[in-house]
C-alpha cells in the first residue's frame, strides 16, 4: 500500500487531477457569480485564493513529480492550501450559522499592499457580498458548509498521500 502511495504521488495524472478538480470548483465559483448573479463575500475571495493554491499544487506536482524537491514542494502548498481553506470556511459557517452584529466579517479584503488583489481582478477577488447572507443551498447545505467538505477531502487525502511518501522504502527510480 505504501509503495502504491509513492508511486501515485511520482506520477503525473494524479496531479493533473488534483488540478483539475480545484479548477472545476474555481469555475463553479465564477459560474455562481457571473452568470447567476450571487456576489462573494470577503471569505468567499478568501476560500477562492485557497482553492487557487490547490490549483497551483496541482499544476507544480504535474511538471515532473518523480523529482522529490517538486513533488514536496506541491505537497506543502496542497496541505497548506487544503487546511487554510478548512479553516476560512468552518469561520465562514460560523458567520452563517451564528449571525450577531460582533461576528461579521469585514466587507473588505485584507489583501498586501503589495499585491492588491482586488484592485488588479476585481472581476475575480472584488468581495461584495455579505458573509452570514445564506444565497444558495444545495441538499440543505450552504456554499461554505460544501466547502468544509470539500477541503476536508482534499487535507485528508494529502495526509494519506505524505505518509505514504515519509514511509520508508524505495520509489519512483
Amino acid at each position: 500500500m505504501v509503495e502504491f502511495l509513492r508511486s501515485l504521488a511520482a506520477k503525473r495524472w494524479p496531479w493533473a487531477l488534483l488540478a483539475g478538480t480545484a479548477l472545476s470548483l474555481e469555475l463553479c465559483a465564477l459560474f455562481f457569480q457571473h452568470v447567476l448573479g450571487l456576489h462573494p463575500c470577503v471569505m468567499c475571495i478568501y476560500e477562492r485564493i485557497t482553492v487557487l493554491g490547490v490549483v497551483a499544487a496541482g499544476l507544480i506536482g504535474t511538471l515532473n513529480p518523480k523529482r522529490p524537491w517538486l513533488r514536496w514542494s506541491a505537497m506543502m502548498l496542497w496541505g497548506y492550501s487544503a487546511f487554510h481553506g478548512l479553516q476560512l470556511a468552518l469561520r465562514h459557517v460560523d458567520y452563517q450559522v451564528n449571525p450577531s452584529p460582533f461576528n461579521v466579517c469585514s466587507p473588505y479584503a485584507d489583501f498586501p499592499s503589495w499585491m492588491p488583489l482586488d484592485q488588479w481582478i476585481p472581476w475575480l477577488f472584488m468581495p461584495s457580498g455579505d458573509c452570514s447572507e445564506i444565497t444558495w443551498q444545495f441538499l440543505t447545505l450552504s456554499m461554505p458548509q460544501w466547502l468544509v467538505g470539500i477541503f476536508a477531502a482534499y487535507l485528508l487525502v494529502f495526509i494519506v498521500v505524505a505518509v505514504g511518501n515519509l514511509a520508508k522504502g524505495r520509489c519512483c527510480q
